[in-house]
């Protein structure tokens, strides 16, 4: 039995950037509305000509030149998205298309706001199995795509991006154990549903489920990596909503981390919310190399998991 770690991270984000001022002008809103209930002040939104695929690679590049890496590099590549259209081929052999990655294991994995998360979890099992030396993990959600434009409860929240994570081997842990689980009766919660699929949330239900079961499970995560959460560095939970990611935070007890709180300026990414944050801590120093920083993901399905990781 090997470790794994997280040898690089990259983000990648549109360049269109969509204001609280301009949703304004395009549903019935504004931006202390939108402020006060959610934090979130700006969104990048892909065009036409930047598919999941782009977003993702994009990602990816700079993740594999952070960790001084090439494409023949890596035999594995994970994506997690649900804003795929298209069945086939999936997305990550698109993005090993896309980068000249010869002959890896390409697997999607759609477990919506959790993806990440999930994904890092099955490259960290993969490499400890032998199964796989250096993995591609990309979170990457195109949700401009599945907006309902016309609901300004849904479309205020939602963002376009990707993040990703040079995994490989190590002689010693650098990705905890993860807790995961779902409860799938209740996966009614948050959908992406119908022809052409289209986002849709019970947002009070959410709410009171992050709020009431989520604090005790993240303080799990930490108990099965060894560590307490006043040890923690960091805490990148998804980000969904300034009001459930401060709250959360604090019920943790993480008290000597940084939160990240990166959907003020990128709104719900879904998949890619953690590691475009994540990568923002690492590229502004918030967090430094070692530093044990807790992953959280949850959301879809009323799926959720986390793990510590120790930064890059």
């Amino acid at each position: 039995m090997i470790g794994s770690r997280i040898a690089a991270v990259g983000h990648y984000q549109p360049a269109r950037v969509l204001t609280n001022e301009d949703l304004a002008g395009m549903v019935d809103t504004s931006d202390e509305w939108i402020t006060s209930r959610v934090g979130i002040r700006t969104r990048h939104i892909a065009g036409p000509d930047e598919p999941v695929d782009e977003l993702a690679s994009q990602a990816a590049g700079k993740a594999l030149a952070a960790a001084g890496r090439t494409a023949a590099d890596i035999d594995m590549v994970l994506v997690a998205t649900s804003t795929a259209i298209d069945r086939s081929p999936n997305m990550a052999a698109r993005v090993a298309a896309r980068l000249g990655i010869p002959g890896p294991a390409a697997l999607d994995l759609n477990v919506v706001c959790a993806g990440f998360t999930h994904a890092l979890a099955t490259a960290d099992h993969a490499v400890r199995a032998g199964a796989a030396t250096r993995a591609l993990v990309i979170g990457a959600d195109k949700m401009s795509e599945v907006a309902d434009w016309t609901d300004r409860s849904t479309c205020v929240l939602v963002g376009d991006g990707a993040g990703a994570a040079v995994v490989e081997a190590a002689d010693e842990p650098g990705i905890g154990p993860v807790l995961w689980g779902s409860v799938p009766e209740m996966g009614h919660a948050v959908r992406i549903e119908g022809t052409p699929p289209r986002f849709a949330q019970e947002g009070q239900s959410v709410y009171r489920w992050a709020a009431t079961q989520l604090p005790v499970v993240a303080r799990q995560a930490c108990e099965k990596a060894g560590l307490a959460p006043e040890e923690l560095a960091g805490v990148v939970l998804h980000q969904a909503n300034l009001r459930i990611i401060e709250p959360l935070a604090a019920r943790l007890g993480a008290v000597n981390a940084v939160v990240a709180r990166d959907v003020t300026e990128s709104g719900n990414t879904s998949a890619a919310s953690i590691p475009l944050a994540l990568s923002k801590l690492v590229e502004r120093g918030e967090v430094s190399t070692g530093d044990p920083v807790l992953l959280f993901g949850f959301g879809g399905n009323l799926s959720y998991a986390g793990q510590v990781v120790r930064c890059p």
